[in-house]
């Protein structure tokens, strides 16, 4: 993937139903458009397989060659700067027609989206323009935080690694606090009282029913 199809699609995940709706062809595995670029100068094919995978292939119609220049940031001009226009126009108009955002890519991230908006009808909220890797649920009845998404390095869990990982945190009772937290697998609330929370990792470290019982116990505190 180029830099600028990197960009645009960064924390996206492609729909089967809206890239057939948007002019997709499926082959196979993968998902192909063309179109014309420029007045039929050019066409472009974009080509997805599931779920997050784009390539992209620009072809100058008169030469029938690949054309790059585009591609790199400083080529200059008022051609290329067209090119680069209506090359990033319509990536960006795919991004929104056949992609959603999803930030938080793991299995089981993705587990606990989809339970709270079946069990509670609750949507993450993006609270914090800075910070958009981070976001929370709340119960619409209280308005008490349940529950934290975060991507972190494994580093500010006190962990001798800098990989990036997706955390949550919930809420837990005294008695949860003096039995779970061991600094490998269960750790200290982050960035929240670290009395009342407690952080895991969602790489599978702790079976899903687990996860879903701390779940259900973090939604009950928010009382």
């Amino acid at each position: 993937m180029d830099n600028i199809a990197k960009l645009i699609f960064k924390n996206k995940r492609a729909k089967t139903e809206n890239l057939l709706k948007t002019g997709f062809q499926k082959r196979g595995q993968q998902f192909v458009r063309q179109q014309p670029l420029l007045n039929q100068a050019f066409t472009l094919t974009v080509t997805v397989t599931l779920p997050d995978t784009i390539l992209t292939e620009l072809i100058d119609n008169e030469t029938k060659q690949p054309y790059t220049l585009h591609l790199n940031a400083n080529n200059t001009g008022d051609f290329v700067a067209k090119v680069r226009e209506a090359y990033t126009n319509v990536l960006k108009t795919i991004a929104t027609e056949s992609f959603e955002t999803d930030i938080f890519q793991t299995t089981q991230a993705h587990l606990l989206i989809q339970t709270c908006r079946k069990n509670y009808g609750d949507e993450l909220e993006f609270l914090w323009q800075k910070f958009p890797e981070n976001a929370i649920w709340r119960r619409s009845d209280t308005k008490k935080w349940y529950a934290l998404l975060m991507k972190i390095s494994k580093r500010k869990l006190g962990l001798d690694s800098d990989d990036l990982v997706t955390i949550v945190d919930f809420r837990l009772t005294a008695k949860q606090h003096d039995q779970l937290i061991d600094n490998q697998t269960f750790f200290p609330g982050y960035h929240m009282n670290k009395q009342h929370w407690f952080t895991v990792i969602l790489d599978g470290s702790i079976p899903d029913t687990d996860l879903l019982q701390f779940l259900q116990t973090s939604y009950e505190l928010a009382h």
